[in-house]
């Protein structure tokens, strides 16, 4: 009987890893990879024989997690089905080299922060730092890509700020542009003051994008110039309420919301007559001296008071054409505040729409920073949160104030700086 062995011993104690590795080392010394890819024909006949794969593109400047991994196998599956078919299937791994990941990663290593900082730097040197600073990772993305068993061809690369690149992705928006299908426009959105840069509906609900915060809510009192139809005769003065979670809003105030089935109560106080919406009342018992066994007012409902006119709270957008009337909106409903939107579509994506249908232009007088223009004379280049105080301060003097309180909410933050968004009117191509 012969002695001959047909297989090598194995190990009582196996070390997958160590298998794993020598499997690597023999792909990587046969260019194993590479001869997959040129044993099969391009074109078959007249027939076109490739599986054409373009890596979607990772930034470089960090680590791979496990999400990057996990989608990797995806590819990598689809990729070597589609080479058991006999088709000629080239891989071409890709980096994005744009965007945020890549300028909050310069200025950290470069020490500050913003627009105003990053021009004053200089915009090319700034440039030149992130095209450096972004490949800084691309070796142990290859490292870790290739030891997932992962057939890509990281020399043949491409970045998405090589020139070819970037061109071909203007000339696509120019055809895109030239056939009618793009356009641009002013929308309201999710707006990172921090990073100065509006951010996807997406990126708002990520994990941990809503947070419990508090702020300080407060409620207005609005000056009618007409008096509504059916209130009582007896007033020398009528004012309609309205609440709102975010003060430094109300100086680009430009219309009031009402519900058109919502029932709003007169409620006297004095010689002036307030309006709110009924569900309201009981919240403003104290404010408005009302005493509690007597809260059953006369009412009217909120389509009766549309189109009436009020006193702008502020002057810096006095003039501005068909604005200071109240319109009526289907989302406007009960639950917290007067039964009152303040309107504002700079800053509102219902105050737009609605604003935009009544044929008031929007006005949006926050820089990037988040900061007061100087349209805004009194608070100018006062970041909108801390401008709040002085705002309700000025409310007060003014005799528009009647009630400032703690509101505990669920708010959006930004979730590379972990600062509270903005809701903020932008230009963009849809």
């Amino acid at each position: 009987m012969s002695n001959n062995k047909f297989y090598p011993d194995v190990k009582s104690s196996v070390s997958f890893p160590e298998i794993e590795e020598e499997v690597l080392k023999y792909w990587q010394e046969n260019n194993i990879f590479t001869k997959s890819v040129e044993s099969r024909k391009a074109k078959i006949g007249n027939q076109n024989n490739e599986f054409i794969f373009y890596d979607g593109p990772p930034f470089a400047n960090g680590l791979p997690h496990y999400g990057h991994l996990l989608t990797g196998f995806i590819k990598d599956v689809f990729a070597r089905y589609q080479t058991t078919k006999g088709k000629k299937v080239e891989r071409r791994f890709g980096w994005d080299c744009h965007g945020l990941p890549a300028e909050m990663g310069a200025e950290k290593e470069l020490g500050f922060s913003g627009r105003i900082a990053i021009s004053e730097y200089g915009i090319d040197k700034f440039n030149n730092h992130c095209r450096s600073s972004v490949m800084k990772y691309s070796s142990d993305w290859e490292k870790y890509v290739n030891r997932q068993a992962r057939w890509v061809d990281f020399n043949n690369s491409y970045k998405t700020m090589d020139k070819n690149y970037m061109e071909s992705v203007l000339w696509a928006f120019k055809e895109l542009f030239n056939k009618g299908l793009i356009y641009e426009s002013m929308r309201v959105m999710p707006y990172s003051w921090a990073c100065e840069t509006p951010l996807s509906n997406f990126e708002t609900r990520l994990d941990n994008s809503y947070r419990q915060r508090t702020d300080k809510a407060v409620t207005v009192s609005f000056v009618l110039t007409d008096k509504p139809q059916n209130a009582p005769a007896r007033f020398t003065e009528y004012r309609i309420l309205a609440w709102t979670t975010t003060p430094w809003t109300l100086p680009s105030n430009l219309a009031l919301a009402v519900n058109n089935d919502l029932n709003y109560a007169f409620v006297p106080n004095g010689d002036i007559c307030y309006i709110i919406a009924s569900f309201a009342v009981n919240h403003y018992t104290k404010e408005l001296n009302i005493e509690k066994d007597k809260i059953d007012f006369q009412t009217v409902k909120g389509k009766e008071l549309a189109g009436l006119k009020y006193k702008p709270i502020f002057d810096y957008f006095k003039n501005h054409p068909n604005s200071f009337r109240i319109l009526t909106g289907d989302f406007v409903i009960e639950g917290d505040g007067t039964g009152v939107v303040h309107m504002a579509p700079g800053f509102g994506e219902d105050d737009q729409v609605l604003c935009q249908q009544e044929g008031i232009e929007l006005v949006c007088p926050v820089d990037n920073a988040g900061k007061f223009t100087a349209e805004i004379s009194d608070f100018a280049g006062m970041q909108v949160f801390e401008a709040n105080d002085l705002i309700i301060i000025k409310l007060k003097s003014q005799g528009n104030w009647l009630k400032t309180e703690q509101y505990l909410h669920n708010y959006p933050h930004c979730w590379r700086t972990d600062t509270p968004l903005i809701y903020k009117a932008v230009p963009s191509w849809y």
